[in-house]
């Protein structure tokens, strides 16, 4: 699957292992594009964020610093912006397929419904500046996020292997990603259990098995052990 194009493009990528960084690596990883990582988790705290601040005045992850020099942040744009530049490398429905509006329909669809609650988790004083009101906050975004992996669920096309079909795409690659955040997995399987399939196939992805090892280690074997609990 890795364009042979690819191979003599360098990009530069912020964000530290588990992030929103994560899609965006795996994808680059299957392109076969050259990589240098910056790691920065940003959550952390406003030393981390601050050194972000230069390439993304945000102070968020991921950004992405492409061959030319410029600089892509928010991950569903980079991934669907990487899908287009290496149609080669079969990541994403091109423009007139029939799978096109589907595609972008959820890859818009995870940021706005599910990606921008963390910004606010990672951070609860940033909207709720009362301690003692912050567990509620917390406990009703969880809710939140398992609602919306479930009406996903339930609104896609039954996978067939993948998301949109056959072959793996960028949506694939996200979901996988964001799945494994808060509510985790345990809960994601039981309120997804259509996508539930996908996400297993792709952690267990050959050409992806030294990259999650080295930038976002998973159990399978733990967490179905712990969904059956």
């Amino acid at each position: 699957m890795a364009s042979p194009s690819a191979s003599r493009d360098r990009y530069t990528l912020y964000g530290a292992p588990g992030s929103g960084a994560t899609p965006v690596h795996a994808a680059l990883t299957l392109i076969g594009a050259q990589v240098e990582t910056v790691d920065v988790a940003t959550w952390e705290g406003d030393a981390e964020r601050e050194r972000v601040s230069k390439v993304n005045p945000m102070r968020q992850v991921p950004a992405l610093v492409l061959p030319s020099g410029e600089v892509m942040t928010e991950s569903a744009a980079i991934l669907i912006w990487l899908g287009d530049r290496y149609p080669e490398a079969g990541l994403c429905p091109a423009p007139g397929d029939p799978l096109r509006a589907r595609y972008l329909r959820w890859m818009v669809y995870l940021p706005a419904s599910i990606y921008s609650l963390f910004w606010v988790r990672d951070d609860p004083s940033r909207l709720v500046p009362d301690p003692a009101a912050q567990p509620a906050m917390l406990e009703r975004t969880a809710e939140r996020i398992a609602h919306c992996w479930h009406l996903m669920d339930t609104q896609i096309d039954e996978p067939a292997p993948y998301l949109l079909g056959e072959k793996i795409s960028m949506l694939d690659l996200y979901v996988t990603v964001m799945s494994r955040w808060t509510p985790q997995r345990r809960r994601f399987y039981r309120v997804a259990p259509r996508m539930a399939r996908v996400v297993r196939r792709v952690d267990a992805d050959p050409r992806l098995a030294e990259f999650w090892a080295a930038r976002f280690p998973f159990s399978m074997d733990e967490e179905a052990k712990k969904s059956e609990g």
